[in-house]
């Protein structure tokens, strides 16, 4: 059960474990693109290219939907990003439970963006938590759990196709300790709970006047999506900028001011040196390239912004 790229990695090791995969569950397709055509979702196009009987409901909340998954006759299911609540109906009828793969150490980081909030929180490490599912947000027993480094350089895009791997490899061992009766879940700790609430794509924007190791963190957290960015006038209007990598620095000076033609912009405390950027409509481009395109000399200023968040 599960939607997007994060749940191939799982999805095949399932199957090269050489599981029966009774039935896969993930969303329907929705438009997407300019065109607003409906797409499948990576798990979608997965399971029609290997043959697996496949299921896109709009929700498990219908006493159809639960006697069809009961039917299945399942040893466990196993949930990654699915997207969709699961009822007592659902989380009940497998005979070892829904076993959920997230992306966090339980309990911190529990909800929808545990990597790009980890990144954004300066944490130096993360890691896969499989867990017996229950009907709380994230709060079922744990089965495993390892971690993995957050690195200084690390992004959001990274540590996703880091942490999926590894919850490949997580969920095969979880499944067979299970069988052979070498796994009891144990009930995640009462203290360390934080809660990593959905992304906002306003949340993206950098304030200069913030410190430059927290805009760099923004920048990697919010990598590939929704994305960083900052505003510029450029030919009369306010034109949005993205922020696809950069480097904190400590030099300093007035926020918002271009300390060189690289360029580094100064910040609240500390630089950011801005290495790719990506202008709306265009394709990626070096930061000083970007810079000949506009009227920024050095000890010009940037405005800084309102505040993310």
């Amino acid at each position: 059960m599960g939607t997007p790229d994060f749940a191939l990695p799982a999805l095949e090791a399932l199957a090269e474990a050489k599981h029966d995969i009774a039935a896969v569950y993930t969303q329907p397709p929705r438009p997407a693109g300019r065109g607003q055509k409906f797409r499948p979702s990576p798990v979608q196009a997965l399971a029609e290219a290997r043959g697996w009987p496949l299921r896109t409901l709009k929700t498990l909340r219908t006493e159809a939907a639960a006697r069809a998954f009961a039917d299945l006759g399942l040893d466990a299911a196993v949930v990654a990003a699915y997207g969709l609540i699961l009822p007592p109906a659902i989380l009940s009828a497998p005979r070892f439970g829904c076993l959920n793969i997230h992306a966090s150490l339980l309990p911190r980081w529990r909800g929808a963006a545990p990597i790009q909030r980890a990144i954004l929180a300066g944490d130096q490490k993360t890691g896969i938590t499989i867990m017996q599912m229950d009907e709380g947000l994230d709060t079922g027993a744990i089965l495993l759990q390892e971690s993995l480094a957050i690195g200084p350089d690390t992004n959001a895009q990274q540590l996703h196709d880091a942490l999926a791997e590894l919850g490949g490899r997580l969920i095969v061992e979880a499944l067979a300790g299970l069988a052979r009766g070498r796994l009891e879940a144990q009930p995640q700790p009462a203290f360390g709970v934080t809660y990593a609430e959905k992304l906002e794509k306003s949340e993206g924007r950098l304030d200069w006047s913030e410190p430059a190791a927290e805009l760099d963190r923004r920048v990697r957290a919010f990598t590939p999506w929704p994305g960083a960015f900052f505003e510029i006038e450029h030919d009369g209007r306010a034109e949005r900028v993205k922020v696809l990598a950069a480097i904190p620095l400590p030099q300093g000076g007035q926020p918002g001011a271009v300390l060189d033609q690289a360029p580094t912009i100064a910040c609240g405390a500390g630089a950011l040196r801005l290495l790719q950027v990506q202008r709306a409509g265009r394709a990626a481009m070096s930061a000083e390239a970007f810079l000949r395109g506009f009227d920024l000399p050095t000890g010009s200023r940037l405005p800084l912004g309102a505040a993310a968040g």
